[in-house]
């Protein structure tokens, strides 16, 4: 009987036989095999080995360098918030990235740059591992390649939006092999992360085909979502259409889908998700170390001096503009910021001096009684869900011409908030309404940024941030410098202009 879920399972053991052999079943024999990144030809690859190794490659998802901290801190970059924080040195380097003067020693652009490649490393040995050996349709095999294949391709789709082309490193590396490898092009990139998405698509099973024990692992719909994204990045707005209505083909349905519960601790991986970062709260691990299993978000949002969740640093507090933003009547709004006047959090008032901007981010809070200490909180990050997948659509639509089939993902989405529908605008309007629809929906989840230098080639963003005083951004700056430390160990290696 198994006892315990894939959650759990991402939280216990695979550290515990050193990064390099997380994938394996930990035993003396399979220790001994060298060289120790690599699968030996010798070593079976059961299909226990092989769902060890797809767990290893979920591991990177969980770093504060993505998803537990820099992906959300984007949000900052683009104008939403400000750092907050204890003041000094603390968070300066998103405060650099924020004002556009970051150099290439800027902890936050080495930090983004260095997690996405220890989670392709691990892919690299899965997919290396399984092709070499062969797999069956419908095996267990055949599921964790697609994971692998997945994963590999959501890596680097986060690496070559924030730094341009990247090396495309492919196989394991082996000890002894030179490290160094040019960069290559934005397109082949793109290429390859479109093929290991398809290939995935094809080869995992739908979220609803999995069982309560697996819930959390990649599915056909994360696969499709992801392509979707891809290409609406790419402006190949037909090819965006048709992933989005597959995955609207695989039972999605927004009315049945409350908004606060996307955010809610106890109800993880729940109607509308689609792909979701896992944590556990283990406190057997450290929350600042390599295995972080308690999320960050709530202690590091939770507003400063209010001691409303455990830990309450004051990161990320929304601006003025921002909420600014909101429509009357929406109800996001109350579920996703604290205001002056905002309903009390766990029976405690909001007070503005606790922000610097007088507003803090409430979405993401767990209150005590859910996670008591700084380092317990089990709340899993969304990367995708269902109302971005209807935005996505209703853009493509709109892009493509159609703009009066493009009112009915959009206005689902406003239904939920409490808002009327819209009609009567032209592309154009209906361009400014989908992106501020993505905007107050998808706040403070790390979509924002992206968001932004995807529209007209970038110059969305530029216009947007100039227009909140942001004027030393321009199109250089739209990318993150190639960290120094990258360029100082690999001769093959160049920066991104401006830096």
């Amino acid at each position: 009987m198994k006892t315990k879920n894939f959650k759990h399972i991402l939280a216990a053991g695979l550290v515990s036989c050193g990064l390099a052999a997380a994938f394996s079943s930990c035993s003396d024999d399979f220790l001994d095999k060298s060289p120790r990144n690599t699968v030996d030809p010798e070593t079976e690859i059961t299909d226990d080995v092989a769902v060890a190794m797809a767990n290893a490659c979920y591991r990177t998802l969980q770093s504060s360098n993505m998803y537990n901290q820099r992906i959300w801190t984007l949000d900052i970059v683009a104008g939403n918030s400000i750092v907050g924080a204890g003041g000094g040195t603390d968070g300066l380097e998103t405060i650099q990235a924020s004002n556009f003067t970051t150099l290439s020693d800027n902890g936050m652009a080495l930090y983004m740059w260095r997690s996405p490649w220890v989670g392709i490393g691990q892919c690299n040995i899965l997919i290396n591992g399984i092709e070499q050996t062969g797999y069956e349709r419908g095996s267990v095999k055949e599921r964790c390649l697609g994971e692998a294949l997945f994963l590999r391709s959501h890596y680097y789709y986060v690496l070559v939006r924030l730094y341009g082309g990247v090396p495309l490193r492919l196989k394991p590396y082996n000890p002894g092999e030179s490290a160094e490898i040019a960069r290559s092009s934005v397109e082949d990139v793109y290429a390859q992360i479109i093929d290991d998405c398809t290939r995935a698509a094809q080869m995992l099973p739908a979220k609803a085909d999995y069982d309560e024990d697996d819930k959390g692992r990649a599915t056909r719909d994360a696969a499709l979502t992801q392509l979707a994204d891809i290409y609406l990045t790419r402006g190949e707005w037909q090819k965006a259409l048709e992933m989005t209505e597959e995955v609207e083909s695989l039972g999605y349905d927004l009315s049945q889908c409350r908004y606060e519960d996307n955010f809610d601790a106890r109800i993880n991986n729940g109607p509308e998700s689609i792909f979701e970062v896992q944590f556990s709260g283990n406190t057997e691990y450290d929350f600042w170390g390599n295995n972080p299993q308690s999320s960050w978000l709530s202690t590091f949002m939770g507003p400063r001096n209010s001691d409303f969740v455990a830990g309450s640093y004051g990161w990320n507090q929304p601006t003025e503009e921002f909420v600014s933003q909101y429509e009357d009547g929406d109800l996001r709004k109350d579920l996703t910021i604290f205001y002056e006047g905002c309903p009390d959090f766990d029976g405690k008032q909001y007070k503005a001096s606790y922000s610097n901007t007088g507003y803090n981010v409430r979405k993401f809070l767990v209150t005590k009684s859910v996670s008591p200490e700084y380092n317990t909180c089990p709340q899993n990050f969304v990367v995708w869900r269902f109302a971005d997948v209807l935005l996505m659509k209703a853009e493509a639509l709109n892009e493509l011409g159609q703009t009066q089939q493009a009112y009915a993902p959009l206005n689902t989405v406003r239904q939920r908030a409490g808002l009327p529908n819209v009609a009567g605008l032209s592309q154009t309007e209906m361009r400014e309404k989908i992106i501020h629809e993505r905007r107050i929906e998808l706040a403070f989840e790390g979509h924002r940024w992206f968001d932004m230098i995807r529209l007209q080639g970038g110059q969305y963003a530029i216009d947007f941030l100039h227009g909140i005083g942001k004027t030393r951004v321009n199109h250089d700056r739209l990318l993150f410098p190639i960290p120094q430390t990258e360029i100082d160990a690999n001769s093959l290696m160049t920066q991104n202009p401006g830096y």
